[in-house]
């Protein structure tokens, strides 16, 4: 058996500011840096010899990462990649949800968010970002993972939510009713064959 541990980022800028973030580089907020180092204590307090970390490319995930280590004493090999970035939100990146409720209107908006496969324009929807994030996550984490290595990744809302859904089992009406909070850790218990023997969200 081995731990798999999932942790979005904590709170960012555009966060706070209720603004469509995606690929835009954007840094952590007091809280978000609190967070991140909350989750950092609660799993020092498991005690989890961790073995490598995985990230994106964006300076959220990597600094919630930085931070949650520092507060662990720990120093790991990270691997970044784009693969594990949020997903893309298009035209709507740099709007204000509430100024986009008013532009598109609000049940078109709440589509683009929450459904599993119509993508904002020219943006990923949900499953486009799943197509890019479970490849890499199958090939690169899940094998460390099914070896025996207890890894941490620290990703995005819809990336994570991608892994989740896989992990465990939900489909893709499932998944869009799925919120994964700010610097709360979820703990995958994971055996050799891949499968999930126990899960633990770190509230």
């Amino acid at each position: 058996m081995a731990l798999l541990v999932l942790v979005r980022h904590g709170q960012s800028e555009w966060n706070l500011k209720n603004i469509f973030t995606g690929w835009r580089d954007v840094d952590l907020t007091e809280k978000g840096i609190e967070e991140a180092r909350s989750a950092g204590i609660k799993l020092k307090e498991l005690g989890i010899n961790f073995n490598q970390a995985f990230t994106s490319k964006l300076i959220r995930a990597q600094k919630t990462l930085a931070l949650a280590l520092e507060e662990m004493g720990l120093e790991l090999p990270t691997e970044q990649d784009a693969a594990l970035n949020e997903r893309d939100y298009g035209d709507l990146t740099g709007q204000n949800k509430d100024t986009a409720r008013e532009k598109f209107g609000a049940e078109q908006v709440h589509i683009w968010r929450r459904s599993f496969d119509v993508a904002p324009p020219n943006g990923e929807s949900l499953k486009d970002t799943a197509e890019r994030t479970l490849p890499y996550f199958d090939s690169k984490i899940l094998p460390l993972v099914r070896a025996g290595k207890n890894i941490l990744v620290s990703a995005h809302g819809n990336s994570l939510r991608a892994i989740v859904m896989e992990l465990d089992g939900l489909s893709p009406e499932e998944v869009t009713s799925l919120e994964i909070p700010t610097g709360i850790p979820l703990v995958y218990e994971i055996d050799n064959d891949g499968k999930v023997s126990d899960k633990q969200i770190l509230e």
